[in-house]
């Protein structure tokens, strides 16, 4: 485990806009996620098949590791956006999960997230960096954030802090150096994950590692073809910023309702067995 000082607990204060945020103003790191970026996610998570395939199967390990039986469970979503995974959550376990609550360092997100959110879900602005909780949430969630962060094994410490004993955290995060592109460039993401990369940061983070598997391997070909593009480095700012916009729109209904099917197809089978490889990897870590 990590040996840090104990810091002490943030307290989170209700803003005129609804926003809980803490006595010491948030900064959003745009090197780390550009803000401008989140118009493009909000047109995607809910009718784009990555984002459809990605949150059928995290509900679906979300339930091995928390039946619905087991009764309500505090869970927050850290550095969740524009709230497309809380929503999804809150339609598809409804009641399932109280307190639920998104969090993110961008104000900007996170008003765009309150016309979408269920009545009830607070919003909190964090730092990743200096959250404050101690065993406070059930459950929390890491979904594609910390291949932006500089300090990932920060991240997960901070997550583990926040979790109550016994708590779980779920990460995903893109996987294998072998599928990088000019993609992970554009997005600002600073490295890929592998198994032993979730087994080595849940040892150091003082988090026990109860699975890891790689998924979005039915289309992890397609991916990689479509991704291959020479030059990109010598593209103008400019260019590649309408070259990632290009490459985050939803695709035509018959191509995206076909490229849904295949990716919903991983569930339950990518539960079932492991799958060797794929574009993407999920982490459940608990917290002793």
């Amino acid at each position: 485990m990590l040996d840090r000082p104990v810091k002490d607990t943030v307290r989170y204060h209700r803003a005129e806009d609804g926003i809980l945020e803490p006595s010491t103003p948030v900064q959003h790191r745009d090197d780390e996620y550009p803000e401008d970026g989140f118009a493009t996610l909000w047109a995607m998570q809910e009718r784009h098949f990555w984002y459809r395939g990605r949150h059928r199967f995290l509900l679906r390990a979300l339930d091995r590791h928390h039946p619905v039986s087991a009764g309500p469970l505090s869970a927050v979503d850290l550095g969740g956006g524009v709230g497309g995974w809380v929503r999804f959550l809150a339609d598809r376990r409804p009641g399932q999960y109280r307190p639920l609550a998104l969090a993110d360092s961008s104000r900007t997100a996170l008003r765009m997230a309150g016309s979408v959110l269920p009545e009830g879900v607070e919003r909190y602005q964090i730092d990743l960096m200096n959250l404050g909780w101690r065993d406070h949430w059930d459950v929390a969630f890491l979904l594609d954030v910390i291949e932006h962060l500089p300090d990932d094994l920060e991240a997960l410490c901070q997550a583990r802090d926040a979790l109550r004993p016994g708590g779980l955290l779920f990460v995903t995060t893109p996987a294998l150096r072998q599928f990088w592109s000019y993609n992970d460039d554009l997005a600002h993401h600073l490295r890929r994950y592998t198994r032993a990369d979730f087994a080595r940061l849940g040892e150091q983070a003082g988090l026990a590692l109860c699975d890891a598997r790689y998924f979005m391997f039915f289309l992890s070909p397609l991916y990689y073809l479509a991704r291959r593009r020479p030059g990109i480095m010598r593209l103008s700012e400019d260019q590649k910023r309408a070259l990632i916009i290009k490459s985050h729109r939803i695709p035509s209904p018959p191509i995206n309702a076909g490229l849904t099917f295949v990716f919903a197809s991983e569930t339950p089978v990518g539960h079932w067995i492991r799958f060797p490889f794929g574009t993407s990897i999920l982490g459940v870590f608990r917290k002793p």
